[in-house]
């Protein structure tokens, strides 16, 4: 059988974080790219804002 990683991602001050992913066209090359982060879920809509 495989092992299963399960991983929490709360950290101690109870802030729950999220996973954003992000696609945006390269300006030199004008293919797709990807940005990913980490960030606490109050934050996760800034993210894409820019």
């Amino acid at each position: 059988m495989a092992k299963k990683t399960v991983a929490t991602l709360h950290s101690k001050d109870g802030r729950s974080f999220t996973k954003v992913i992000k696609m945006f066209k390269s300006p030199k090359t004008g293919a797709y790219a990807f940005e990913e982060k980490m960030v606490p879920a109050e934050t996760a809509k800034d993210f894409f804002k820019n």
